[in-house]
């Protein structure tokens, strides 16, 4: 159907189509094993654009036990962040790279990126 423009004045919590972090989990499960995307790119596939910092928020507090794939977001620099828990770059790099994912120095190259 026609592509509806969402009205920005609204905020996110009040839109119809489903709470922010629904949208926002909904396409974290979607990326494909040995492939990355970025906290950016969500906001904006969730219809959040310029809300990466509300995804890497809504990320950090998944419980340890989730299965959502929270280790396939890296930052727009397509590098790993920290998120206060060091340990936690070294847990995703360790998951990322048994996916497949190749790095180049800290970076996750480009053509590991997923842009549906």
């Amino acid at each position: 159907g026609p592509r509806q423009t969402r009205d920005p004045t609204t905020p996110p919590d009040d839109r119809p189509d489903g709470a922010p972090e629904d949208r926002i989990r909904l396409i974290v499960a979607m990326i494909p094993r040995g492939r990355v995307t970025t906290y950016g790119m969500i906001a904006r596939l969730a219809g959040l654009p310029n809300h990466a910092r509300l995804v890497g928020r809504i990320l950090a507090g998944l419980p340890d036990s989730t299965r959502l794939p929270w280790h396939r977001v890296v930052n727009a620099a397509r590098r790993l962040s920290p998120r206060g828990d060091p340990a936690a770059v070294v847990r995703q790099r360790a998951r990322l790279e048994a996916e497949g994912v190749r790095f180049s120095g800290d970076r996750v190259p480009a053509a590991y990126l997923w842009q549906p």
